[in-house]
């Protein structure tokens, strides 16, 4: 297999055909409405939006930081243009259940109309009212109510008075009312006298007191039935004037609302319950009540008045009572109470015929805000009820508004393994969620790509007020852009980055007083960038200078190899090599992971150091048993260890226990590797690189350095200024691999050797060397189990 030439300066970065750029600053680019290269999403949100069928909510999916939610909003703003204005939505007084507010339902902008027409009715009420009720007319109805009371009354007593002249008794009028006494010649008999009375006479007068004292009852009597009934016509009369009051307020309202039913039963209503409560209005110097009065306004819950188009809503504390809305409560003198008035609306309501976007992890982590979201959207429908209500943690009376008709797309948006998770345990989002929409992490770089690229730079860097950038700014921006992707094809989608990039050189062209962004405040923008995030990586390369770390950079040793791994904190990423070391002796074919042994190893890394196990037995002995007991630790790593990456190393690092021939350590290796002994692609190349860069440039220089790496992430190379100048100058050097024998082969400088057809190594070449160490191990290994085989039968000889 032929050794790999060391890559170039131009395979480990591909720069930015200026040529591709035709413009001299962004001031003159067109903005993008939509981002590029998003097509799969923008068709995914465009049926999403479309799709009239219940259970087709969206859920926008992607990494963090990618602008997904800019995106959704800027899509849908203007998706809903074209979109009919839905109706406006009002709560008002139920007059048969006072607790269970009525919904009405008008066209939008009327629902501001509707109300302020009430709120009109409602104050003439309170002086109209009390106005007739003081006029001249009712004044004058009264009093002949009064007075025929009173005459009728009177008549009736005035029969009995009659009477009893008629039989010379006399009807006196007391303090406790009326009693009678015998009369003779217009006078009051005295008591001494009406005792000189016959007993005849004496019984005429009583049997005639006695009458007269029934009848007398019987008038009396007829008193309160009176009073009732001048109370009933007093009380139609107060509701004829009344009727003739509201008959012009109301009538005109009618007449107005008659293009909806709704509002003139309302109206209806309302004036039957001011007839009903006429007497209410009757004291001139307050008015009605104002708990009355309130029973005649109007409660706007949404006003669409101004709204263009649907309405895109988004809601950045989803809550219960922020999605659903929520009854609030006033106090008074110690007391809480509500009414309809103090019902206020939800961001569905607000959302209602149009768009809801929500963050899909804040409102799973409010309490019961996703149950409640899912119940809305599978009835259809909005209830406003208190959690505590709802779930029967409260038995207060309060406010049970009818539910109102929900027709409304929600957008949730959220990273894919929220997506996943809920897919997995929930068996309600899938019916509810039905499109999905996944955002590109990363953008094709083509040809065609830059301009539009540029574009989208310059629309980034109007929308956080940033200078214009020049051609040059630009080409480097999406050199960075490549390089954040960590691919030379590639292009990233996470605008965050690139947005607080610009924000950042902008800063920087500022304090140079020029008018535009230029390459050298983009490139400060990135070097004071990485700069900040240095600190742990600067200690790092500290420890390793000052020998606290053991990592050899120079010279050969067996059973030693230079790994390289990334470390990542908060959102820093940095490479750094790791010393693997190696042991071998004769044994039973085990290759132990002293990192998964220590419980330090994840499940990656053990199933790398298996592969590992399995390609030596594979290769060196296919017919029979492994005679080898390995050992494998990554050295001074008190973390655990992850990933695949190191496999390649781990072989050479074995290959040169067995053996004895030593490794290179002015190259350190990275690789994954499978039973064929074929190398694999792995990640953070760029940054693998560069950490073993630095410190050999800290520990005496990089001349005759290198790094083997798997010749699939070649693509993948986004090397900075200062690797890419050694390159340049052949003092360090990059080797592509395919297979595990170059990396042994540029390692330990002997070629690694080809089987013949009877499985047989050539003199002198490494493999040949390892088939003849391992042999020799077998043989160690038969002799110690033969004399094991010997000395028991000794033993059992002498039994």
């Amino acid at each position: 297999m032929a050794l790999p030439a060391a890559l170039t300066e131009d395979q480990i970065y591909h720069r930015c055909p200026l040529d591709k750029l035709n413009f001299e600053t962004t001031a003159t680019l067109e903005e993008l409405e939509l981002p590029f290269g998003q097509e799969r999403l923008l068709r995914a949100m465009e049926f999403g939006a479309s799709m009239e069928a219940s259970g087709f909510n969206l859920f926008v999916l992607g990494p963090s930081g990618a602008g997904k939610h800019e995106l959704v909003r800027q899509f849908l703003d203007k998706h809903a243009e074209g979109q009919p204005v839905p109706s406006d939505w009002c709560h008002v007084f139920n007059f048969q259940q006072s607790d269970k507010p009525k919904a009405i339902e008008l066209p939008p902008g009327e629902g501001r109309v509707f109300k302020r027409d009430m709120s009109d009715l409602a104050a003439e009420l309170k002086t109209a009212i009390p106005a007739t009720f003081e006029s001249e007319e009712y004044q004058a109805r009264i009093q002949e109510l009064q007075e025929e009371v009173t005459r009728r009354q009177q008549k009736g007593l005035f029969a009995i008075q009659e009477e009893a002249n008629a039989n010379n008794i006399a009807m006196i009028t007391t303090p406790a009312g009326f009693t009678f006494a015998p009369m003779r010649n217009g006078e009051v008999i005295e008591p001494e006298e009406y005792k000189t009375f016959s007993d005849d006479e004496k019984a005429l007068v009583e049997a005639k007191v006695e009458d007269l004292q029934k009848k007398l009852q019987q008038a009396i009597q007829q008193v309160p039935r009176l009073r009732k009934e001048v109370r009933e016509r007093i009380h139609a009369l107060n509701e004829e004037m009344v009727q003739l009051t509201l008959g012009g307020p109301i009538g005109e309202l009618r007449e107005k609302w008659s293009h909806l039913p709704e509002v003139v039963a309302y109206l209806d209503a309302v004036r039957e319950d001011v007839v009903e409560h006429a007497e209410a209005f009757q004291d001139s110097e307050n008015g009605a009540p104002a708990g009355l009065l309130n029973r005649y306004r109007v409660n706007l819950l949404v006003d669409n008045s101004e709204t263009q188009g649907a309405p895109v809503v988004y809601e950045d504390l989803p809550n219960h009572q922020h999605l659903t809305g929520q009854i609030e409560h006033r106090a008074h003198q110690g007391n809480l109470y509500t009414d309809f008035t103090l019902i206020r609306a939800g961001s569905l309501h607000r959302a209602n015929g149009g768009f809801l976007i929500l963050d899909a992890r804040r409102i799973l982590t409010q309490p019961m805000a996703w149950e409640s979201l899912k119940r809305i959207l599978f009835s259809n429908e909005i209830r406003i009820e208190s959690l505590e209500r709802l779930y029967g943690l409260a038995t207060t009376v309060s406010q049970q508004p009818e539910p109102i008709p929900l027709k409304v797309k929600v957008v949730l948006v959220g990273d894919r393994t929220l997506y996943y998770l809920l897919a997995h345990y929930d068996p309600d989002f899938l019916d509810l969620f039905k499109v999905e929409a996944d955002f590109e992490d990363d953008l094709d770089r083509d040809g065609e790509s830059y301009q539009l690229y540029a574009r989208m730079l310059a629309t980034m860097a109007k929308s956080v007020k940033a200078r214009p950038m020049d051609k040059p700014a630009v080409g480097r921006l999406i050199e960075h852009a490549s390089r954040l992707a960590g691919d030379q094809n590639k292009l990233t989608a996470h605008d965050r980055v690139l947005k607080d990039l610009l924000s950042e050189a902008n800063h920087w062209a500022a304090r140079a007083d020029s008018k535009h962004i230029g390459i050298g405040h983009i490139q400060q923008a990135i070097d004071e960038r990485e700069f900040r995030a240095s600190r742990i990586r600067e200690r790092s390369l500290e420890q390793i200078y000052r020998g606290v770390v053991m990592i050899a950079t120079d010279g050969e040793q067996a059973g030693q190899v230079n790994g390289l791994s990334v470390l990542q904190i908060g959102a820093t990423r940095f490479g750094q090599p790791t010393r693997i070391t190696a042991t071998a002796r004769p044994g039973k074919g085990q290759v132990v992971d002293i990192e998964r042994e220590a419980k330090l190893g994840g499940p990656i890394h053990s199933k790398a150091v298996m592969i590992l196990s399995r390609f030596l037995a594979g290769r060196y002995a296919p017919m029979g048993d492994l005679s080898l007991s390995a050992s494998l630790a990554f050295e001074q790593s008190y973390g655990g260890v992850e990933g695949d990456s190191a496999s390649v190393a781990e072989t050479c690092v074995l290959l040169s226990a067995i053996t004895r021939v030593p490794l290179k350590q002015s190259l350190a290796v990275t690789g994954s590797m499978n039973q064929h002994g074929e190398v694999q692609a792995v990640g953070g190349v760029n940054e693998k690189i560069e950490g073993f860069f630095n410190v050999c440039k800290k520990n005496g220089g990089v001349n005759g350095h290198g790094v083997l790496l798997p010749a699939s992430n070649v693509e993948h190379l986004m090397l900075n200024e200062e690797v890419r100048t050694a390159v340049r100058e052949g003092v360090f050097a990059i080797y592509p691999m395919t297979h595990i024998d170059q990396a042994i082969e540029l390692m330990t400088g002997m070629a690694p050797g080809s089987p013949d057809d009877e499985g047989g190594y050539p003199e002198g070449s490494f493999n040949r060397r390892v088939a003849d160490r391992l042999a020799e191990y077998a043989k160690v290994g038969q002799k110690k189990e033969d004399a094991q085989d010997n000395d028991s039968g000794g033993k059992n000889g002498d039994r």
